[in-house]
């Protein structure tokens, strides 16, 4: 494994040993690296590999089974407060089909108590081109519509943690490009980004960190410094196969 090189500056995000379990299946083992404000670290790795389980605990969303998640000093999985600064992306838009694009951004809005809930869903849903559709019930728009949706609700209540699981499933060309833009917004501004794709330039484009996991274990750690980005594909292939 290529070890982390150390961070200067305060972490938001720590991970140290963390090991989730499913009965005798270690779905993730002793995973360890920390990320700063505006950090982007995109994790790469074949199906059934952890990804989106290491997304789920550092969503508060499943207790480490050992190991521990500290975000922005606290423990995961941490109460409402903690839980608050996370915006999470899923390639399942998880929305309510019944209700309109601006009630589910606004019904996330008030979930996270952010202030003037009516004007921040209105503003997410504008940046990912959602204006003109906002009143339109979640089940009459396209998958891809319905994924700008699931991006505004992520966003809406600005989270300083944003976890993002394959989020250009089913974006056209245009909504992909208006993702691309709000991820290197909010980097910018010191949100941190933990990114799982399967597109390696997609990924390697936007990250500041890349990391492959394998079975569960993370087998490679680097910064983007140290990558050669037009190798990487046959560093993955390595890492994946066992060479790592």
């Amino acid at each position: 494994m290529t070890t982390p090189a150390p961070d200067s500056g305060t972490p938001l995000l720590e991970v140290s040993e963390l090991t989730r379990s499913f009965a005798a299946r270690k779905a993730l083992e002793c995973v360890s690296f920390s990320l700063r404000p505006g950090d982007c670290l995109a994790v790469f790795g074949p199906n059934g590999a952890g990804k989106t389980t290491l997304l789920r605990v550092l969503a508060g969303l499943l207790k480490p089974t050992a190991g521990t998640a500290r975000l922005d000093g606290t423990m995961l999985p941490g109460g409402a407060s903690t839980r608050s600064l996370v915006g999470m992306i899923s390639h399942q838009t998880l929305l309510y089909s019944a209700l309109s694009a601006r009630e589910n951004v606004m019904f996330a809005a008030r979930l996270h108590g952010t202030d003037a809930p009516a004007a921040r869903a209105a503003a997410a849903l504008g940046r990912m081109g959602l204006g003109e559709r906002a009143d339109i019930p979640v089940r009459a728009l396209s998958r891809g519509m319905q994924q700008r949706v699931s991006i505004s609700r992520a966003m809406v209540h600005s989270p300083r943690l944003l976890l993002a699981d394959e989020p250009y499933t089913g974006l056209d060309e245009s909504g992909a490009r208006a993702l691309t833009g709000l991820l290197q917004e909010v980097r910018a501004t010191g949100t941190t980004v933990v990114l799982v794709t399967h597109n390696l330039a997609e990924g390697l484009a936007l990250a500041t960190q890349a990391a492959v996991l394998r079975a569960g274990k993370l087998v490679r750690f680097e910064h983007k410094s140290a990558i050669d980005v037009a190798s990487y594909a046959d560093t993955y292939r390595e890492a994946v196969a066992g060479g790592g």
